[in-house]
């Protein structure tokens, strides 16, 4: 299984192996499910979120979701949104 670092930040799939955006990875990886999504980086609260498997973070990103755009959203909304779903890939690459 990837590292949450690397799941937050894959960009794309080689075959069997995780690309990942290195330059978000090294400066936002250590941010909290919460405190991306304050940021306004979704995508990489959903995928902390997702990889987390914590129905509370994903509750929480939801939560900050709705406010800062007005609209409430369901999971299912927010996994076609961001196209972000588990996978078993266990090898990376960082660009």
């Amino acid at each position: 299984m990837l590292s949450r670092g690397d799941f937050i930040f894959t960009i794309g799939y080689d075959g069997p192996v995780a690309v990942v955006d290195g330059h978000a990875k090294k400066r936002y990886s250590s941010l909290s499910t919460g405190e991306l999504a304050e940021k306004g980086m979704f995508r990489a609260a959903y995928s902390s979120a997702v990889w987390s498997k914590d129905p509370k973070e994903l509750e929480i990103l939801m939560e900050i979701y709705k406010k800062t755009t007005g609209e409430p959203v369901q999971e299912a909304s927010l996994q076609r949104l961001f196209g972000v779903f588990p996978v078993e890939v266990n090898r990376s690459i960082v660009l």
